[in-house]
């Protein structure tokens, strides 16, 4: 710890020099100018503010030039000048690949991942340039495991995780959609093979900081003999969401985009993950995250199985006094009039029941969309409505009294 505190009181001691000072100052006023000129132009995605990187990006280099024309130091504004024009770069594939992908992922993407490896990246640049990488990399902090732990491992055992995650996220999806160009693959099977894909490339590099940061064979074995204990006790539930996941995504009964009925509603399956699946319900548009292992311990009804066609049904009441031939040709001319109501199967009509003061019909029709089905039931009984009242069909209500279409 101490040669790490002599090593930052040294990188303090070189702001007195005024050949950094100078670089530093200006550095920060061209920066300073650009947030200025960015706060005026809040258009977080255009062209322009490609153009002001640019312009930037010219001010940084001329200004390198000139302290070195004048013979002095000008390395740490020709590194600004390269993250500026890398950051550019960066700019430029993000307005290209908003063009081609969903905008909402491209920015996702971006926060979560690209963004924070350029400014390690930067910082890291920096500090490289000021007094070496090695020379704070190799500090040595702590013993973990009868190993001694430097600043550098400990920076990689800290950060490594989090851009594995969130780095293989973008090469996983597009080798998986390639593997389905190429291959065929249905779309629960390729999210199956990204997720397995993702979870290997994560384990290599988890691998690989185990052998970096120089874990023996007893720390590794005391660390899974920890995680096994944890799968035991603490997170039993998050290993059986996980495996319920993968054979779900492998067996193709709960894929996304299945329509699935859910406590009674018509849910449709947005995304399906190792842990949860996440349905948007028709009704109200509300997101619902259900457990993967749910789909396993509870009978699940599907609309789009086999077959996406939904049969639904309309009951309808009439007086004793019309006749059901008459009733039951009228029902199943509304329903052909519909154009939501399919063809094939045919819609039909049926006398259900005698009640006290009436006569119970039910008219079946099929959709192509189940998602419909409660506008086409809305429309099929206002047309009836009107329907009867052209042809003076008379509704009983529960006490007898006659509701009659007029």
């Amino acid at each position: 710890m101490n040669q790490l505190l002599f090593v930052i009181g040294g990188w303090l001691g070189l702001l007195s020099r005024a050949s950094l000072l100078l670089q530093l100052l200006l550095g920060i006023a061209l920066l300073l100018g650009y947030r200025a000129w960015r706060l005026r132009n809040p258009s977080a995605v255009s062209w322009r503010p490609v153009l002001a990187k640019l312009a930037l990006g010219a001010l940084v280099a001329l200004a390198s030039l000139v302290l070195t024309k004048l013979g002095w130091p000008g390395g740490l504004l020709a590194l600004l000048g390269q993250l500026v024009a890398i950051w550019t770069g960066l700019a430029v594939l993000r307005l290209l690949l908003r063009r081609r992908l969903d905008g909402g992922a491209v920015e996702s993407y971006w926060q979560r991942a690209v963004l924070p490896l350029y400014l390690v990246l930067a910082l890291v640049g920096l500090v490289n340039r000021i007094d070496g990488i090695e020379a704070i990399s190799d500090v040595p902090l702590l013993n973990l495991f009868d190993e001694s732990l430097s600043f550098g491992k400990l920076v990689l055992l800290l950060g490594l995780p989090y851009f594995l995650v969130v780095l293989s996220e973008l090469p996983v999806a597009l080798v998986g959609g390639l593997a389905a160009r190429l291959g065929g693959i249905e779309m629960g099977n390729r999210k199956a093979f990204e997720l397995i894909l993702r979870y290997l490339l994560i384990g290599i590099g988890g691998l690989w900081l185990a052998d970096q940061i120089g874990l023996n064979g007893t720390a590794i074995a005391a660390i899974a003999g920890g995680l096994s204990v944890g799968l035991g006790f603490g997170v039993k539930e998050v290993f059986s969401n996980f495996v319920s996941g993968l054979w779900l995504l492998f067996e193709g009964s709960v894929k996304p985009g299945e329509l699935l009925v859910l406590q009674g509603d018509i849910c449709q399956v947005k995304s399906l993950g190792l842990r949860a699946a996440t349905l948007t319900r028709s009704s109200d548009n509300a997101e619902l995250v259900v457990p993967n292992q749910t789909f396993f311990t509870a009978t699940t009804t599907t609309y789009t199985g086999s077959d996406e066609r939904r049969c639904g049904t309309v009951q309808v009441r009439a007086a004793y006094k019309h006749d059901p031939d008459r009733v039951i040709a009228l029902l199943l001319d509304t329903a052909r009039a519909n154009p939501l109501v399919l063809t094939d199967p045919a819609p039909g009509a049926k006398l259900s029941n005698f009640g006290e003061y009436f006569m119970e019909y039910k008219l079946d029709f099929w959709m192509a969309d189940p998602l419909k089905s409660g506008s086409i039931s809305s429309q099929l009984r206002q047309q009836i409505w009107h329907r009867f009242r052209e042809q003076g069909i008379e509704i009983p209500l529960q006490s007898g009294v006659i509701a009659q279409a007029s």
